[in-house]
């Protein structure tokens, strides 16, 4: 029996945006950009207050109009374009380490071109057995769906898998699905949210990930 097979933790999956790559200033420097560019009076102050991500929500919240989404959509990704995130400090070390004893997947609100685009230029694109990204599914986070299609696509039960991200919604999405979730704290303005979701363990950073996941091993 292999390695991956006699571990109780088959699948190791994660949030991208927030968990993997610290895209806080492109993602935010893009929304108040697109903000102005589509004359609404938020600030940084008001982005925080409503950030989710699903960035839907995000312009409900704002008042824009359902038939000016696709232009806000259009907006947002010319002004991320211009910045170019990086990796969250120890992100690569980390998933080197776990592909030897886990599946890894990733589940994504990240729109698919950027964040294939992404995966490219940091050399990840291999790592990954499963990629659901912003548009895979019929539904977004915190709805299970996009989760359980990433299980599908690796043949794995929910209940020898976990979830890593940076927001209350993946705490929800993992738990609808069955899987335990890991809460780990961003750059993102979701720390007392994600607090009071309660995930089953919360880490201050991706790279104290491994010594967690011993916790957890049967």
């Amino acid at each position: 029996m292999s390695a991956k097979r006699a571990c109780s933790i088959e699948g190791v999956l994660f949030d991208w945006d927030g968990t993997l790559v610290n895209s806080y200033h492109a993602d935010t420097s893009a929304y108040l950009a697109m903000f102005k560019e589509m004359g609404i009076a938020w600030g940084l102050e008001e982005l925080e207050d409503n950030y989710s991500p699903n960035w839907y929500q995000v312009y409900r919240a704002a008042g824009l109009p359902r038939k000016c989404w696709d232009e806000a959509d259009r907006a947002w990704r010319a002004h991320y374009a211009k910045h170019r995130p990086k990796l969250m400090a120890g992100a690569r070390r980390v998933l080197a380490r776990l592909r030897d004893a886990h599946y890894l997947g990733l589940v994504t609100s990240g729109d698919r071109d950027r964040v294939t685009r992404q995966l490219r230029e940091f050399r990840l694109t291999a790592v990954f057995a499963a990629r659901v990204c912003s548009g895979d599914s019929l539904r977004k986070k915190p709805h299970p769906e996009p989760l359980r299609l990433a299980l599908r696509q690796m043949q794995l039960d929910p209940s020898a898998c976990i979830y890593v991200g940076d927001a209350p919604q993946d705490v929800e999405m993992a738990r609808r699905a069955g899987v335990r979730a890991i809460g780990v704290l961003g750059p993102f303005p979701t720390e007392k949210r994600l607090r009071a979701a309660r995930p089953e363990y919360l880490i201050g950073s991706i790279e104290e990930l491994p010594d967690v996941l011993k916790r957890l091993l049967c």
